[in-house]
């Protein structure tokens, strides 16, 4: 089994700053792609923040400029560094990874996400 685990999230003035992390563990031979999501209400799932195990990054372009992933491989992490926070960045942030646990092939994890809220 694999477990992803997510903190840092909580609640913060428009403009404020925030750094998520969160930590795999489990059985892991390799961890692929792993990614930050948000789910506002009534908003379905986004990718906000993606990363490949080479450390090519992607973003969604409502938040390009203002967050910055980044992982540590030796540590089995992923970070989100959010800046220039607005209140509509305000959802439950997922940390997503793609965990290769035996064979070749990886499946989907996801961590049971952290409340980002910013207030105006």
């Amino acid at each position: 089994q694999v477990q992803l685990v997510e903190s840092g999230g909580g609640l913060v003035q428009a403009g404020g700053s925030l750094r998520l992390s969160c930590a795999a563990s489990g059985r892991i031979v390799r961890i692929n792609d792993m990614g930050w999501y948000r789910q506002a209400p009534g908003k379905q799932r986004e990718l906000v923040a993606g990363i490949t195990s080479g450390s090519t990054t992607n973003y969604v372009d409502s938040v390009k400029g203002r967050f910055t992933i980044s992982r540590d491989n030796a540590k089995n992490m992923v970070y989100l560094q959010m800046n220039l926070l607005k209140p509509e960045d305000t959802a439950v942030y997922y940390c997503g990874a793609d965990v290769v646990s035996r064979g070749l092939l990886g499946n989907m994890y996801w961590g049971r996400g952290t409340q980002v809220t910013v207030s105006s």
